[in-house]
């Protein structure tokens, strides 16, 4: 069965420094961690906060090919976890058939957030995955997770469009 998510947010992994996407049942407590490439964590995060940059991003480009195709985005799928690797499925509705392309969830997700579709997981994955208590602030004891949460805290959206890529 598959069970609607949304991107409740993005934290860092205080061991790794690895970004982690946190995706959240619309209809439970339940929720998937993910853990996720920088490049995609920000692409993810540029669209949660309608960051738009003087040109066109990776997954904003794939975004605008399939708009020009007459093509949309339907659903995205999270439909598997085997050996600590996620997998995903973008279904995309052209004008007679619907395809399925294989995806990492981080980028099938960041093209969801910029097309406006739905996100699903299936329950399997759920189950596969470790529960995450979203209200429950995990302690950060190393210098080097304390040094990064203090940079990402203080983090304003505008310091997103600083730099020209």
């Amino acid at each position: 069965m598959l069970r609607e998510v949304t991107v409740a947010g993005l934290t860092i992994d205080p061991m790794s420094n690895s970004p982690i996407m946190i995706l959240k049942d619309i209809n439970s407590d339940q929720a998937v961690p993910i853990w996720i490439g920088l490049l995609e964590a920000t692409a993810i995060a540029s669209e949660l906060e309608n960051i738009k940059f003087s040109r066109p991003m990776t997954h904003d480009l794939l975004k605008n090919i399939i708009d020009l195709m007459d093509s949309q985005i339907t659903r995205i799928e999270v439909c598997d976890l085997r050996d600590n690797t996620y997998f995903a499925l973008i279904y995309l509705q052209t004008e007679d058939k619907e395809i399925r392309i294989d995806a990492r969830p981080s980028d099938a997700i960041a093209l969801a957030l910029r097309a406006k579709a739905p996100i699903f997981v299936e329950d399997l994955v759920i189950q596969k995955s470790r529960r995450v208590d979203l209200g429950a602030k995990e302690e950060i004891t190393t210098e080097e997770g304390k040094k990064w949460t203090e940079i990402l805290e203080s983090l304003d959206p505008e310091d997103f469009t600083k730099y020209k890529m």
